[in-house]
C-alpha cells in the first residue's frame, strides 16, 4: 500500500457522495511514493477520475482525508482527458500559460518553455495553433504545460484514450523516458491493462461503484522498458493477471 510515513500523497478512508447521493468512492486507502509511477484501473464508472480529482485538490472528500507532504503540496501537474488547449493561442503561449499565471515573464520563460517543448518533439511546432496539429499532437502540448512547472506529482487521466495504436504506444514510451529521466511522482488513469503495465512500478484495481481498493499490485517489470516488453512472456503473464483481477472485480 506505500509508506505513509514517507508518501508525497496518502489517502486515509478516503470516501465521495456527491449531492445527488451517488456515492462514487468508499473507503480508500493508499499512499503514494515520490518517484513511483502508479496507475489506477478498474471499471467504467469506478470513480478513478474522482480520485484523481481528490488529489488533485480539485473536490474535497466527503469522509476521510487526503494528505499531501507540505513540501510537495502546491507541486503539481494535471492532464486532463481532452488536451484543453487554447485554440486562438499558439503552442508556445498554451505552454506559458501557467507560468504567466505564476508571475513568470515571457523573456524568463521562454528557455524553458524551449526545453519542454523539445523534450515532447514539439521543439518545431511553438508557433502552430492547436487546430493544426494531430491529435498526438495536441496530447503532447498539454503534457508541456503540465511539465513547464516542472512539478513534483504529475496526475494524467486516461490521457491518451482517444489516440490511434501506434500514437499511443509512441506517447507510452516518450512518458517514461521523461519519467526515468525526471523522477516525478506519477498517477496515471487508464482503462487499458496493458497500457498500465507497460507504464508503472504500481497498479491500483478499483472495484465497480463505490470505488474500493480490490488489489495494490507492484509490476516487477525492470526499467527502462522498450517497445518488445509487449512481446514478452513475462508482460502478458502480468497483463492476464489484472485482467483476471478486474474480471473478479466485476463479477
Amino acid at each position: 500500500m506505500g509508506d505513509g510515513a514517507s508518501a508525497i500523497v496518502s489517502l486515509e478512508g478516503v470516501g465521495k457522495r456527491f449531492r445527488s447521493g451517488l456515492e462514487a468512492l468508499a473507503d480508500i486507502d493508499f499512499s503514494i511514493a515520490p518517484g513511483s509511477f502508479v496507475s489506477l484501473v478498474g471499471p467504467s464508472g469506478c470513480g478513478k477520475s474522482t480520485l484523481l480529482r481528490l488529489i488533485a485538490g480539485l473536490a474535497e472528500p466527503s469522509s476521510g482525508r487526503v494528505r499531501h507532504d507540505e513540501r510537495f503540496s502546491r507541486d503539481l501537474g494535471f492532464v486532463f482527458q481532452e488536451p484543453t488547449l487554447m485554440p486562438w493561442a499558439t503552442v508556445f503561449d498554451n505552454v506559458f500559460l501557467p507560468l504567466r499565471l505564476a508571475g513568470e515573464t515571457r523573456q524568463d520563460a521562454a528557455p524553458r518553455i524551449a526545453e519542454t517543448l523539445r523534450a515532447l518533439g514539439l521543439g518545431d511546432f511553438a508557433g502552430a495553433y492547436p487546430r493544426e496539429l494531430s491529435g498526438g499532437m495536441r496530447m503532447r502540448a498539454s503534457i508541456a504545460r503540465a511539465l513547464v512547472t516542472r512539478p513534483r506529482l504529475l496526475l494524467l487521466d486516461e490521457p491518451f484514450a482517444a489516440l490511434d495504436e501506434f500514437t499511443r504506444f509512441k506517447l507510452n514510451e516518450d512518458l517514461l523516458r521523461l519519467w526515468q529521466q525526471h523522477r516525478w511522482t506519477v498517477v496515471f488513469v487508464t482503462h487499458s491493462v496493458f497500457e498500465a503495465v507497460f507504464l508503472s512500478s504500481r497498479i491500483v484495481v478499483m472495484t465497480p461503484r463505490p470505488g474500493r481498493v480490490l488489489a495494490d499490485l507492484p509490476i516487477d517489470l525492470a526499467y527502462p522498458r522498450p517497445s518488445s516488453l509487449r512481446t514478452e512472456p513475462q508482460y502478458a503473464e502480468r497483463c492476464r493477471h489484472i485482467s483476471a483481477l478486474l474480471s473478479e472485480a466485476m463479477a
